[in-house]
């Protein structure tokens, strides 16, 4: 079979990372949902992304890249291809002000790291559950911050391999939005740059801004995070709950009774029942208000046979 072919031939220049056949990818997102990766590449190395990158490209296979699965919902037939998730390339250093991620450190670590070194200005991310490479790729933002604050440049990968720098103003950042998603490039690292302030004052803000996520989103279940984009002159959220979805779905999924935003997966959904009550969603809010809702998660894979 082809796959098996992959891996025999990646195993030559993947010696450090992990190459796992028809993995099951409800293991690696955060709805829990997902069917099997033909492929799943983890690499440890910025060179074992790249050598995975190029095979892909050389060999006309399709590749998906996974970042930490907070904002992405896998079809129960799973991804045909090459799955590429470079968790582990999580290296976090502070030099000063300036902040350097590569793509697979969690955001909310970054912010982390740099409320330690007693810097200000990503507070706002310590809430964000994606990684540095999905945050960049879909401008990331809340509580009043978005990662084009913050950014000097990011390093990138093309889907041949080869590896560039794009400035902030290169990355054309806007909401929800970035030249890498447009693209489809892949984020290898990313450089910010904050200011020193006042410890008492970052460490409350953190603490406030942590307070408020656990006490309004549905933490306690699996879900794919906030699932629409912001409607212009609406929020999402009210229009749902204005809707009387909350706590309605079906299967498995259902539209939170805390967050009306959020999707959960409530009791044992599959990705169908997931996105069927996405669609459930739009259709009323629809009907009701005339505004469209824009899914914010992406959804990617095959459906079930």
């Amino acid at each position: 079979m082809a796959k098996q072919q992959w891996l025999t031939d990646l195993q030559t220049t993947i010696t450090k990372g992990q190459l796992l056949l028809d993995e099951s990818l409800s293991n690696y997102t955060k709805t829990e949902l997902g069917g099997l990766a033909d492929l799943l590449v983890i690499p440890e190395t910025v060179e074992e992304m790249q050598a995975t990158v190029r095979y892909a490209y050389e060999q006309d296979i399709p590749i998906l890249l996974l970042g930490n699965g907070s904002n992405m919902v896998v079809r129960d037939g799973g991804v045909r291809g090459i799955v590429l998730h470079p968790v582990k390339l999580d290296v976090i250093t502070v030099n000063g002000t300036h902040v350097h991620a590569e793509a697979g450190a969690y955001i909310i670590d970054v912010s982390k790291a740099a409320a330690a070194a007693g810097l200000t200005g990503i507070e706002f991310a310590c809430g964000i559950p994606g990684s540095v490479g999905g945050a960049m790729a879909m401008n990331a933002g809340a509580y009043g911050g978005e990662i084009k604050d913050i950014i000097v440049k990011s390093t990138l990968m093309n889907r041949k391999g080869e590896i560039f720098v794009l400035s902030k103003e290169e990355l054309e950042l806007g909401y929800r939005k970035s030249i890498i998603a447009d693209e489809g490039y892949f984020v290898v690292s990313s450089d910010f740059d904050l200011q020193v302030g006042n410890q008492e004052t970052i460490d409350a803000k953190v603490a406030e801004l942590t307070f408020l996520r656990e006490s309004k989103q549905p933490l306690e279940y699996p879900s794919a995070g906030s699932v629409f984009k912001r409607p212009p002159g609406f929020f999402a959220g009210k229009l749902i709950q204005d809707s009387g979805l909350q706590g309605k779905g079906i299967g498995g999924a259902e539209v939170s009774t805390k967050h009306a935003g959020f999707i959960i997966n409530k009791n044992h959904a599959t990705a169908t029942d997931y996105i069927r009550t996405i669609e459930m969603v739009q259709a009323e809010v629809k009907k009701r208000f005339g505004v469209d809702l824009e899914r914010e998660v992406k959804i990617v894979g095959e459906p079930a046979e």
